[in-house]
């Protein structure tokens, strides 16, 4: 499993994952110490977040490996198909999934997403517009929506 951490305008994110895909982006504490080369399985996902992060990406284009349930992975599939800029939430999600009962366990799969950013789990917002629940902490989960450009109303209660 190779493994590099870069510096992006919400903080330090970890990369993982190997030729089968990634598996991992998440939000660090830390920029531990290690080289500055990125391995060959890593360079095009790190290459198109710092695209993203710089507004000239809206779709990412890397294989995808992340580990969950069956379930989880569904979610996580949805999610996929959000487009760039556009929110739902999680009632709605639950309407896509076919069980309106299963909101809570759409969010707590939505909790557990191992992708951030790539997976957009940030897209996913409370009934009332409200920005609930978010790996990464609710303040980035605000700036990676107002870099897609989401309304200046977000609520952050």
């Amino acid at each position: 499993m190779d493994i590099h951490y870069f510096e992006s305008p919400l903080g330090t994110i970890k990369v993982s994952g190997d030729d089968a895909g990634i598996t991992e982006v998440r939000f660090v504490d830390e920029l531990p110490n290690e080289g500055t080369s990125i391995p060959n399985s890593l360079a095009v996902c790190v290459q198109q977040l710092e695209e993203y992060f710089s507004g000239d990406r809206t779709v990412f284009d890397v294989t995808l490996n992340p580990q969950g349930t069956e379930f989880q992975c569904q979610i996580w599939n949805l999610l996929l198909h959000l487009p760039f800029g556009q929110t739902i939430s999680y009632l709605k999600l639950s309407r896509h999934y076919g069980n309106t009962k299963a909101v809570r366990a759409v969010a707590a799969a939505i909790g557990k997403n191992p992708i951030l950013v790539l997976i957009p789990c940030h897209r996913v917002i409370g009934s009332d517009g409200t920005l609930v629940g978010y790996a990464g902490g609710k303040e980035r989960k605000e700036q990676l929506l107002r870099l897609e450009g989401f309304p200046q109303q977000i609520s952050l209660l």
